[in-house]
């Protein structure tokens, strides 16, 4: 009987593990379930004889990949992989994959939850403004960001795109401007929202230059990752601009220098909300499971990441 292990620090759902759980019985699989340890030791143990593991944030590292004698497979329940180690998986022929789009619309929902809350100055009883008429960018048009536009639109905002993997006529035919540098976005919009990964090409890319772009009332909204973010550029903005703001999803390294010299100004969650909902948190641990079914039984390779 193939062995399957859902390790998640952070843990699905009830009823997320409820479905993923039946979708395994029905594969005449079993499931091992390791939820909220503290201890990479207890990871490595339990990886030691499973055919295929599914985690959220967790970390497969190296020393993961190496205990993992059996494992054919790794999924990331969610659309960002960079806590895997790719070179690692594929020098021992595991397949990692990720599960795009699942969580999309609840990462969207939070970058307005977060531009909202900031425009209305945390709720305080001042007067703040509406997003309606302001204009909104969308560094890199993927699953999220296709949802950021959609809802961008109703909120009656002008919809810009800069993304150099998508064509123009594919971000134009959802009834949004596409950019054609990624500065004539930054120069355009009021509000950017970031989606890009974190690689070595984006790796602190956001930087000053890209910011001081920004028209007044400049703010940028990371859902992405905190690493694409250059911080001293970030506070040298902080720092010049009293109109610019920073929503993120992300705590960053400087977040005690910002929140003593600039309060009313940033958004920094306790933890990484953008995929808590029930929906997403049940759609990726579903997509999950049934990924791993396919890859098992017909070596469907869909959403493999480490080609």
């Amino acid at each position: 009987m193939k062995k399957i292990l859902v390790a998640t620090e952070k843990p699905f759902a009830p009823v997320a593990v409820e479905g993923i759980k039946k979708v395994f019985d029905e594969a005449g699989y079993e499931t091992v379930m390791l939820e909220k340890y503290t201890d990479v030791a207890d990871l490595l143990k339990a990886v030691e004889s499973v055919d295929g593991m599914i985690i959220r944030s967790d970390n497969v590292t190296a020393e993961v990949v190496e205990a993992a004698k059996n494992l054919k497979i790794v999924i990331r329940a969610g659309a960002g992989y960079d806590n895997i180690d790719l070179a690692a998986c594929s020098a021992k022929n595991i397949v990692a994959m990720n599960t795009p789009g699942q969580n999309s619309n609840a990462v969207a929902e939070l970058a307005f939850a977060m531009m909202l809350y900031n425009r209305r100055n945390g709720f305080n009883g001042t007067s703040g403004t509406e997003l309606r008429d302001k204009s909104i960018g969308i560094h890199a048009y993927g699953n999220v960001g296709k949802f950021v536009a959609t809802i961008a639109k109703g909120f009656g905002m002008s919809v810009y795109a800069f993304d150099p993997f998508v064509k123009k006529e594919e971000i134009e035919k959802d009834g949004v401007k596409a950019a054609d540098t990624v500065e004539e976005l930054y120069k355009k919009c009021q509000f950017i929202s970031l989606h890009i990964p974190a690689n070595d090409k984006t790796k602190k890319s956001i930087n000053y230059e890209l910011l001081s772009l920004l028209p007044k009332g400049g703010t940028l909204v990371n859902t992405a990752r905190k690493e694409v973010i250059c911080e001293e550029s970030l506070l040298r903005i902080f720092e010049e601009r009293s109109d610019f703001n920073y929503l993120s999803d992300l705590v960053p390294d400087c977040k005690s220098e910002i929140e003593e010299k600039y309060p009313g100004r940033f958004i920094f969650p306790t933890k990484k909300m953008g995929a808590q909902t029930a929906e997403a948190n049940i759609n990726a641990g579903l997509a999950a499971a049934k990924q791993i079914v396919g890859f098992l039984e017909k070596g469907d390779t869909t959403f493999q990441v480490n080609k």
